[in-house]
């Protein structure tokens, strides 16, 4: 199928809409956290104890990124280092309670933000939504 002026148009549209959605959620979320320590923090939470090079591959970052943020997220006490057992030349990196309960309160003040503005849309525009969603999810897969 090929790409037309509409398609472009369209992808224009979801790009700046996506991009300023992401940033009204971060604003949201009420951390001091950068977007890309706030990511790492949920990569290892999701995926830990990870070590740093795997953490490097996950973000999709270079290595030395990611002993900057482990070090950033180690100072605030939201992740903690250990020796990995299995290789005693790395660290493994694991998520600190303090990090969970950060994390959580922020996706909980997210999703209070965007019920509330659910709430103001009728049955038919949340209909559209859900199913917006679910092609974005199949999009980006």
């Amino acid at each position: 199928m090929r790409s037309t002026s509409a398609d472009h148009e369209l992808a224009t549209r979801l790009r700046l809409a996506l991009a300023r959605s992401a940033r009204r959620l971060r604003r949201e979320a009420g951390t001091d956290l950068s977007p890309s320590l706030t990511s790492a923090l949920a990569t290892i939470e999701r995926h830990g104890p990870l070590t740093p090079s795997e953490l490097a591959t996950r973000e999709q970052v270079q290595r030395p990124t990611v002993t900057r943020i482990a070090f950033r997220l180690e100072e605030a006490e939201l992740v903690t280092r250990a020796a990995d057992p299995a290789d005693g030349r790395s660290s493994l990196i694991t998520v600190t309670p303090a990090g969970r309960a950060l994390l959580a309160s922020a996706r909980t003040r997210k999703d209070a933000f965007l019920s509330e503005r659910l709430d103001a849309l009728g049955p038919e525009d949340r209909a559209t939504l859900e199913r917006a969603a679910a092609l974005l999810e199949g999009m980006l897969e």
